[in-house]
């Protein structure tokens, strides 16, 4: 049986669904990544259709608010994050809503409501969520590259839509049914949603394609739009968007996403004496502008921490 593996990590929780020892879903929330879907939060209209929320960093919603004058004081539900693009960001999308402010469901929360069992980990004892394939998935989700029997996909995200090309040798037909199951599993996994082209092996067939079509119906999770696979190859669907997606999260914000990794590193860290994180400048200097993590992370090990930045330190960086 499935079962969502969470972890209440420093500056950022994660969780993963869990099916026959594999990650079939992995989400991350890192801290101050609000408003949430479903919150209700406050704030002033300062131009035709945009409200400054009630926020630390005050943020902006888009709301549909005709007839109503600037400088109204507006309740405003988020039916949308703020969304981080290559070359741009887009702000939360909200609703008028009449209802009590509400911070909206966290990561655990909706785990929760999906009905699975849920085990919340903590930073000692056997690491369930690496044996699962944590560290791989986030370098399939860096590199734009998962392989799978037969080929590979290659992943990126552009302002238009997310983009996945089927690469591999062999019979096109086999190459793009396996193609298309991998595609699923990576939409399912990060939880991509908005626009996704999906760049098959060319196929001549009539036949041939409305097979890809068909296949694409069997794997991918609903609800989906799509258009058919044309004789190119080419097919594209449109999912639903709430959230970024985690190939959004870490790959357009490299330095959290290290920061994120080194901490949970150094929680697990052996040993005793001063803990030293050693890394890059920018995620040395990311962590110590957040003190509350270093401090939660002195509790959690019993040991005092040092932050060391080093310009030869590639990646993650490493603690000991």
């Amino acid at each position: 049986m499935a079962e969502w593996l969470y972890e209440a990590g420093i500056g950022e929780a994660r969780a993963a669904l869990i099916e026959d020892g594999h990650i079939i879903e992995a989400r991350i929330e890192r801290e101050g990544e609000r408003p949430r879907v479903g919150a209700i939060i406050t704030g002033r209209l300062i131009e035709p259709g945009v409200v400054r929320l009630d926020l630390p960093g005050d943020p902006v919603a888009t709301v549909a608010a005709r007839g109503v004058p600037l400088g109204t004081r507006l309740a405003v539900e988020i039916i949308r994050m703020a969304l981080r693009e290559r070359g741009r960001d887009k702000p939360a999308r909200g609703r008028l809503s009449d209802a009590a402010p509400d911070d909206g469901p966290d990561l655990r929360a909706r785990i929760a409501a999906s009905g699975l069992p849920v085990t919340d980990l903590a930073p000692t004892g056997p690491d369930r969520l690496e044996d699962a394939g944590w560290s791989d998935l986030i370098d399939h989700v860096r590199t734009g590259h998962w392989p799978f029997a037969g080929g590979a996909l290659w992943v990126d995200a552009t302002p238009a839509m997310l983009l996945i090309d089927i690469d591999g040798d062999g019979d096109p037909l086999a190459l793009a049914q396996a193609g298309a199951a991998a595609a699923a599993h990576v939409v399912r996994c990060c939880d991509i949603g908005g626009s996704i082209g999906i760049d098959f092996p060319s196929l001549p067939g009539r036949a041939e394609r409305q097979a890809v079509d068909g296949w694409v119906d069997a794997y991918f999770p609903q609800p989906f739009e799509r258009t058919a696979t044309n004789g190119f190859g080419f097919l594209q669907i449109i999912r639903r968007r709430e959230r970024p997606s985690l190939i959004e999260q870490v790959r357009f914000d490299p330095v959290a996403t290290d920061a994120a990794l080194l901490l949970r590193q150094a929680e697990r860290a052996v040993g005793a004496g001063p803990l030293q994180l050693t890394a890059r400048p920018a995620v040395a200097q990311w962590i110590g502008a957040h003190p509350h993590w270093v401090a939660m992370l002195e509790r959690r090990a019993g040991r005092a921490v040092a932050i060391a930045a080093d310009a030869q330190v590639k990646g993650t960086g490493h603690a000991q």
